[in-house]
């Protein structure tokens, strides 16, 4: 039986689809489809590494929270909001 489990992570909220529209992800499979959606901002380099952690904590290679880690610097790094109570995690 092949079953993909989620890999969850402490939530977070973020400023995604326009100014106060926030995004809610509890999962690392959350965090790829706000990278992979088509509404990231253009440059920093930050991305790939939270990509590249994102798609490690999926095959269980690394831990759920150095993704979340990798995702809140790359979304610091392009100005995006990531709820503060939310960032003490990190």
């Amino acid at each position: 039986m092949d079953v993909d489990l989620p890999v969850i992570i402490s939530p977070l909220d973020v400023e995604i689809d326009g100014i106060g529209k926030y995004r809610h992800a509890d999962t690392v499979r959350d965090l790829v489809g706000m990278m992979i959606g088509g509404k990231w901002p253009e440059g920093g380099r930050q991305f790939h590494n939270s990509l590249w952690m994102s798609m490690e904590a999926i095959e269980w290679y690394v831990d759920a929270e150095t993704a979340r880690r990798a995702f809140v610097d790359a979304a610091d790094e392009v100005g995006m909001h990531v709820f503060a109570e939310m960032k003490k995690a990190t």
